[in-house]
């Protein structure tokens, strides 16, 4: 049995270590790129380096797959596994933006069983975003239940991006956090009606948003329409779709000639 009471306190505590190193609220950062375009900063190490400790002695029997973390194959030989992106949405973070959020999931068996989102900046006032679901028995933000959106026409569909394709000219552009997981999670909310990626992407990005967007009432699949698995042994999946139900067949229609593609 979890400690769900400590699991939120570890949760909430790592929202509080990002802080004290988020350039917004003026303190100065050190940042670099892994690779090109992926960048990291001395708050994503950190975060990391406390989550893995307390998750660790919190349920000291699971594995352990995160962004910032070397992957050991040894995660595949237990059957709980955190997914944790210490930080989702760095480049907001490091300019100081509030489009980020701590990420971590606990996966049963290649599935999410729970997950945690923890904006600490977003509703500041009411000491953040804090966002759970538990498998099989909902969703919240700030303890309200949430309802994801019901749209049943694509048409219109509210959709987090900068920017849209010309094919896609019909739908409706939102406000794109930097974080994926913000914007899965939008879903969920009834802020949103349509999230699609079509590239490669890891496994810590969205087994904790999509937990909440699924148990909010929403279709959670990759970008091709399959099943989202978690700790396979290539912790990647192609893009990743989260829309109402009644649009969902409609959007992997319409991206499956992209999709295949940008995926090949």
């Amino acid at each position: 049995m979890i400690d769900r009471e400590r699991l939120e306190a570890i949760v909430r505590e790592a929202g509080r270590i990002a802080l004290a190193g988020w350039p917004g609220d003026g303190h100065t950062l050190e940042s670099w790129e892994k690779t090109p375009g992926s960048p990291v900063c001395t708050a994503d190490l950190e975060v990391d380096g406390f989550l893995k400790v307390e998750l660790h002695k919190l349920l000291p029997a699971a594995g352990w797959l995160s962004e910032e973390t070397t992957d050991s194959l040894d995660r595949q030989n237990h059957e709980l596994v955190w997914l944790v992106d210490p930080i989702d949405g760095t480049r907001d973070f490091i300019r100081g933006r509030t489009g980020w959020a701590i990420s971590v999931a606990l996966v049963n068996m290649r599935r999410p069983l729970l997950g945690y989102l923890y904006a600490p900046v977003r509703r500041r006032e009411d000491g953040g975003e804090y966002w759970f679901a538990e498998a099989g028995k909902g969703a919240w933000r700030n303890g309200e239940r949430l309802v994801a959106s019901s749209r049943d026409s694509l048409a219109g569909s509210r959709v987090p991006a900068q920017k849209l394709a010309a094919e896609d000219a019909d739908l409706t552009l939102v406000d794109q956090p930097n974080s994926i997981a913000l914007r899965m999670a939008m879903i969920a909310a009834n802020e949103a009606d349509l999230l699609v990626t079509l590239r490669w992407g890891y496994e810590w990005d969205i087994a904790a948003a999509g937990l909440i967007a699924r148990e909010a009432g929403a279709v959670v699949t990759d970008a091709f329409g399959q099943p989202l698995n978690y700790n396979k042994h290539d912790p990647r999946a192609f893009g990743v779709m989260v829309a109402s139900t009644g649009i969902h067949e409609a959007a992997v229609e319409r991206l499956a000639e992209r999709a295949v593609r940008y995926s090949a």
